[in-house]
C-alpha cells in the first residue's frame, strides 16, 4: 500500500500569532507506518522534533529560504 502523505503549511498561522501545535497533532493522528507529514514552517521547529520522535516519527529538514523550512516527518514502526 502506498504511504499516505499529508502536507501542512503553518507559516500563515504563525504569522497571525496562531499556535499550530494542535493542528499538527490532528494531522498526525491518523498516520500509520511509513506515512508522511510534510510541514512548511518559518523556522526550524526543534521542540517539535522531540515530541514527534516520542510518537514514532523520524524527520528530515530543509531550509528553502530565510523564513521557509520544509520538515518531512515519517512514521516508523
Amino acid at each position: 500500500m502506498e504511504p499516505r502523505i499529508i502536507e501542512l503549511d503553518v507559516r500563515e498561522d504563525l504569522k497571525n500569532k496562531i499556535e499550530p501545535f494542535q493542528k499538527i497533532m490532528e494531522a498526525i493522528k491518523e498516520l500509520k507506518n511509513d506515512d508522511i507529514l510534510i510541514l512548511h514552517v518559518p523556522f526550524k521547529p526543534v521542540p517539535l522534533f522531540a515530541v514527534l520522535k516520542a510518537k514514532g516519527f523520524t524527520h528530515d529538514e530543509e531550509k528553502i529560504e530565510k523564513k521557509h523550512w520544509i520538515v518531512t516527518f515519517t512514521k516508523k514502526s
